[in-house]
């Protein structure tokens, strides 16, 4: 049972990708259960896009209780938003759902304080229920109408329908929009052990086990294939199929995905659920390969287990964050506050106390890498709660790898050259949706 796994994470490690929780189970029983300190399968984490798919489940919850019919149109529901373009007027409660809205990408800037509003005034580019468009402003609207619907928040509605029969606690939350509106196209906070038993039970059609959790038509309209993504250039896996808020990538099975390699994976079938949190930002389409990746393990792991009689959970794999290779040999001790001769970006001084045990690089107000070489460090961040690694890799080269989440997942990688002639040469990469530019520079300094 473990091979497929191993071979998953020297993958994920090999591209600098950071995996920070995985679950697997097939037919309920958990084989898999890993995480890394401080990103613990209890501790809330940012899932983006794997909101849509909540919000997609209150839209049906909302339409088996008979209080929206998936025919509406959306402006039945938002008349105050009127005059519109005629093809926003046709635009239907389930063509949003299916992602063939009129928008060909999503119509807010998210620097902005109208999201909502902008769904309904930029000008549309081709009628409804045509196209495949991934947006995440229709999604937004989605949450907009379950809240103005049902009177309340969002996973207000959902928790005695979902959270509360599974025993999820009060930890899980949704950022909300410029305009309070619950951020139900990417704003969901989550423990990640909270996910795979809501895995288990869109798997069971609304059943976990012999307990009754959704209704069986809310599940089978959640996962029906709906509209098809086939003209997307990313994530071959994810061009098969789309249901309701739902990716839909072979046969029977059925995915949420969020930026950053947050995904929740079920096969029916099979009674295989899998739920990965992790930050692939520092790869480019690193989250499109993780799930290739994710898919060939959990399909050698299925057909492990029909092999199987009962797989137990293997507690001996262990997931580990990127790390830097290190030979202290290579270890140029350095205690200098040096200012800048050159660069790209860069700020103006800096303080480096490093030696072959680790050290820290400090600049600016709240830019700082405390560091060990011998283990992962865990330590608070401006970018929120991270695990630190560094190694000197060659002659006077460290480097340093950091991977946080707070309210978003945040990567830096650091590269630290020390010459002879007393110059450090500093270069810093930062990652995530909104990690500041003063994380990225590069710079020549004179300690």
């Amino acid at each position: 049972m473990t091979r497929p796994l191993r071979t998953l994470f020297a993958e994920a490690h090999a591209a600098d990708i950071a995996l920070h929780s995985i679950q697997i189970s097939v037919g309920g029983r958990t084989i898999v259960r890993e995480d890394i300190a401080p990103f613990g399968l209890q501790a809330p984490h940012r899932l983006y896009s794997v909101s849509k798919s909540f919000t997609g489940l209150a839209v049906l919850l909302l339409v088996e209780e008979g209080l929206l019919a998936l025919d509406d149109g959306i402006m039945t529901y938002f008349p105050e938003q009127a005059p519109v373009h005629p093809w926003l007027e046709q635009t239907r409660i389930d063509d949003m759902l299916a992602m063939t809205g009129p928008y060909s990408r999503t119509t807010y800037v998210e620097a902005s304080d109208s999201w909502f509003e902008s769904y309904f005034q930029v000008p549309p580019t081709q009628r409804p229920g045509t196209l495949f468009t991934y947006d995440t402003s229709a999604s937004y609207v989605l949450a907009a109408l379950v809240e103005r619907v049902a009177g309340m928040p969002m996973l207000d509605y959902l928790r005695p329908r979902l959270l509360d029969p599974l025993g999820i606690g009060a930890g899980a939350h949704f950022l909300p929009g410029p305009e309070g509106i619950s951020h139900g196209g990417s704003g969901l906070i989550m423990a990640p052990a909270d996910l795979l038993p809501i895995a288990e039970v869109l798997n069971g059609g609304g059943c976990r086990g012999s307990r009754r959790i959704l209704p069986e038509r809310v599940v089978a309209r959640l996962l029906e294939p709906r509209s098809s993504p086939a003209m997307q250039t990313w994530g071959a896996p994810l061009r098969a199929g789309y249901g309701r808020q739902m990716w839909l990538p072979g046969g029977d099975s059925w995915m949420m995905f969020g930026l950053g390699g947050q995904i929740v994976y079920g096969d029916p079938a099979r009674q295989l659920a899998a739920v990965v949190t992790a930050d692939t930002t520092t790869l480019t389409g690193g989250d499109q390969r993780l799930v290739e990746m994710l898919l060939r393990a959990v399909d050698e792991l299925g057909q492990d287990a029909q092999r199987d009689d009962g797989p137990a959970a293997d507690s001996a794999i262990g997931i580990a964050p990127p790390t830097p290779p290190h030979d202290p040999q290579y270890a140029v001790p350095v205690r200098a506050d040096a200012v800048l001769i050159t660069g790209e970006g860069a700020p103006g001084a800096i303080v480096v106390e490093v030696g072959a045990d680790g050290g820290r690089v400090h600049w600016e107000d709240a830019h700082e890498l405390v560091f060990a070489t011998m283990r992962p460090t865990t330590v608070p961040t401006a970018l929120g709660d991270a695990v630190v690694t560094a190694g000197w890799t060659a002659p006077g080269v460290l480097h340093v790898r950091l991977s946080a989440v707070g309210d978003d997942i945040a990567s830096v990688r650091l590269r630290l050259v020390v010459s002879g002639d007393g110059i450090l040469t500093l270069m810093s990469q930062g990652f995530g949706p909104r990690t500041r530019d003063s994380w990225t520079f590069r710079g020549s300094y004179q300690g």
